[in-house]
């Protein structure tokens, strides 16, 4: 079987050396292009059973010549007849232009109503559609190819493609992988969650709730109930809860640079002086118990200096450490794009890992510390003892955040926030019940409990 190729020149016989006017570099190109085709020919194993030949045409820089010439190849060696063959011999497969598309560009027009813009394909392999590439068989001749889906993140967009192309960074395949779209973007958003929606209304809840308790034992600051809790402490400790609910919603909507920054900080802040209110409690109903014996050395400990210290102390050693972490490494805007083909997650990187880590560590071993005082003074035959409050309110923080660090750490992107707000919902909804709650009952519904005799005798309870 034999098939032609065709390149424009005057007509040269197959294996004829004259080239008419042809310029040098384009002499040389076909002088390679003879020199091929005949080593193609010597050699079998490359095209089996097929044997190439050539006709040379100059279309001297003329359009015109060079339609005529296409015509004349088209109709055979002897007669210009559009739509009609005269070749006795061969299969015609294809034209090769000249090296000026003001010639090449006509010429590919006029093929094209012929079927001839289209690339040869292998007599023993299909046509590879889009979203493959071509992949040679081996031991098979250069025109026997399987096609190979592409890889993920890439695509092809043409044909019996060579190779696959990877989509921009934005961007991902669709399914077919013949074109690339932008990514779908996921964090917590009040448009697509519904949970974000919950967490906003939860915290607008519990803000409101923390600030009528706030003025309930603003109204009753004189009262036995609210002077035997250290009212300064509870304040505190109320106001802290106030403050670090509203830091939930710094973690719901697009993250940027300053909400990354502000809400680890400020949450690990506000919370510590929480903690360390309740701590201040616990110690100073420890010191009470001590001091409750006849002549006891614990007595002089009694007093505002001793907790105010506590608070001051335990909670600057988290202002230092937020200070280092945003100096050294500060949380920043992150975009994920391995954990979730065709996705980009927007989060925050927390920079430091070890300041992240330390500052969650630090208020659990603030929480463990005022749940041993408190479970160790927790029987104190006091109508208002609030260690017994205190112990269950820490083993609810400590129980809220162990179970919700393994599953923080085996999250990412959104859920990795879920698990944080409601960590941080749970634990203020749990210091609120365990320790304030009571006490707003007492005050409001049964306040023939809230005097001084009360305080002293077991009667009353």
């Amino acid at each position: 079987m034999k098939r032609g190729f065709q390149e424009q020149s005057d007509s040269v016989p197959s294996g004829e050396g004259h080239v008419g006017s042809v310029h040098n570099r384009e002499y040389q190109q076909l002088q390679a292009f003879i020199f091929a085709i005949d080593e193609i020919n010597r050699n079998p194993e490359i095209l089996p059973n097929v044997t190439l030949g050539y006709h040379v045409y100059d279309s001297c820089g003329y359009i015109m010549k060079v339609m005529q010439d296409v015509l004349h190849i088209l109709s055979g060696p002897k007669l210009t007849a559009p739509n009609y063959n005269c070749m006795e011999h061969g299969t015609l497969a294809g034209f090769i232009g000249d090296l000026q598309s003001v010639t090449t560009l006509p010429m590919a027009q006029l093929l094209n109503f012929y079927g001839y813009t289209q690339m040869p394909h292998g007599l023993c392999s299909a046509i590879c559609l889009p979203g493959s590439r071509k992949s040679l068989r081996e031991g098979y001749p250069i025109c026997c190819y399987d096609c190979i889906p592409c890889s993920e993140g890439e695509i092809s967009n043409a044909t019996d493609s060579e190779d696959c192309h990877k989509c921009p960074d934005d961007e991902w395949p669709n399914e077919r992988k013949d074109m690339c779209i932008p990514r779908r973007v996921e964090f917590l958003s009040y448009k697509k969650d519904t949970i974000a929606t919950v967490f906003s209304a939860m915290s607008g809840l519990y803000f409101i709730l923390t600030v009528f308790i706030i003025g309930i034992f603003i109204s009753f600051r004189d009262t036995p109930i609210v002077k035997a809790s250290n009212r300064n402490l509870s304040l505190i400790l109320l106001i802290s809860l106030k403050l670090s609910v509203l830091c939930v919603y710094l973690f719901i909507g697009r993250p940027v640079d300053i909400t990354c920054m502000l809400r680890q900080i400020s949450f690990g802040i506000i919370f510590t002086i929480a903690v360390s209110s309740i701590l201040a409690k616990t110690v100073m109903v420890y010191i009470a118990f001590k001091a409750s014996r006849p002549g006891s050395s614990w007595r002089k400990w009694l007093g505002v200096k001793l907790p105010n210290s506590v608070v001051l102390v335990c909670s600057s050693v988290q202002v230092i450490t937020s200070a280092l972490w945003l100096s050294v490494s500060p949380p920043t805007q992150g975009f994920d794009r391995d954990s979730y083909p065709g996705m980009i997650i927007i989060q925050c990187n927390e920079g430091s890992v070890i300041a992240f880590y330390f500052m969650l560590g630090y208020m659990g071993f603030l929480a463990a510390v005022s749940f041993g005082l408190a479970f160790m003074v927790r029987t104190l035959p006091d109508n208002y003892n609030e260690a017994k409050y205190i112990t269950f309110s820490m083993l609810v923080l400590c129980s809220v955040w162990v179970c919700a660090i393994p599953a923080y750490l085996s999250s990412k992107g959104k859920h990795m926030v879920i698990v944080e707000v409601f960590a941080i919902l749970a634990s203020e909804i749990g210091i609120l019940s365990c320790i304030f709650f009571p006490k707003c009952y007492n005050i409001l519904l049964r306040p023939e409990i809230n005097n001084k005799r009360c305080l002293l005798e077991k009667s009353c309870s």
